[in-house]
C-alpha cells in the first residue's frame, strides 16, 4: 500500500494551484453571523443551479455555516483584497470594520463585491477534515461591471490582466514583477507591497 502525501507536503502543493477568491457568509438566530475567504469555491450543476465551497469543521465559523439555511457567496475584484485578508484572518470580528447590511433571507453581504449570490443550503458531506457544503443560488446581486478578479497562488493575492487576448504571445522576460498564467499577466507581488 502507497502512504498518502504529508499534509505539509500536500497543503504546498496545493498552493501552485491558482483560485478565485470568495467570501462566504452567513446568519444563524441565536449564533450570530460568520464568514470566510474561500478559494474551493466551483460551480457544479447548471440544471439545477448548483455550486460548492468547502470549510474545515474546526473553523471559527463553521457552527454558523454548519446551521444556516442560506448563505451569501460574494466574487471579490482586485480591489477587495483588503477584505478577503480581513475574513481570513483569525479570531478578529471579521464584520467589524467590513461595510455590510442584511440582505434577502437574512444573509449578511458585504457592500464592495460587485457580484453576489444568494443561495440555499442544499447538502453538507464531510470529506476528511472538511465539509463540502453544496448550495443552490436563489438571488443573484450584481453591481455595476465586474472588475478584475482576485486570484489566490503561492500565499499571494494576485490580480488576472483580462486586456489579454487569445493567441497572444508572451515575451521571453515578462514585464518586472510579472509571471504568466494561463495566457495573462498576473502580478507576483503581494498587494500591500507595491504591487498596487
Amino acid at each position: 500500500m502507497v502512504a498518502a502525501l504529508h499534509p505539509d507536503l500536500f497543503r504546498t502543493l496545493l498552493g501552485r494551484h491558482a483560485a478565485g477568491v470568495v467570501i462566504v457568509t452567513a446568519a444563524v438566530a441565536g449564533r450570530g453571523r460568520a464568514g470566510f475567504t474561500a478559494t474551493s469555491f466551483t460551480s457544479v450543476s447548471l440544471e439545477p443551479p448548483l455550486v460548492s465551497f468547502c470549510i474545515d469543521h474546526g473553523s471559527s465559523s463553521w457552527p454558523v455555516v454548519g446551521e444556516a439555511e442560506h448563505l451569501g457567496i460574494h466574487f471579490l475584484a482586485r480591489t477587495d483584497h483588503h477584505i478577503a485578508r480581513a475574513f481570513a484572518a483569525r479570531g478578529a470580528d471579521r464584520f467589524s470594520n467590513a461595510r455590510w447590511q442584511a440582505g434577502p433571507h437574512g444573509v449578511p453581504v458585504l457592500s464592495d463585491p460587485d457580484t453576489v449570490l444568494v443561495c440555499r443550503t442544499e447538502q453538507r458531506v464531510t470529506a476528511g477534515d472538511h465539509v463540502i457544503v453544496l448550495a443552490e443560488p436563489l438571488v443573484a446581486l450584481c453591481r455595476g461591471e465586474r472588475g478584475t478578479p482576485l486570484i489566490y497562488h503561492m500565499g499571494r493575492y494576485l490580480s488576472a490582466d483580462p486586456t489579454a487576448q487569445r493567441g497572444w504571445s508572451p515575451p521571453s522576460t515578462p514585464p518586472d514583477g510579472t509571471a504568466l498564467l494561463e495566457g495573462r499577466h498576473v502580478a507576483e507581488r503581494p498587494f500591500g507591497e507595491g504591487a498596487g
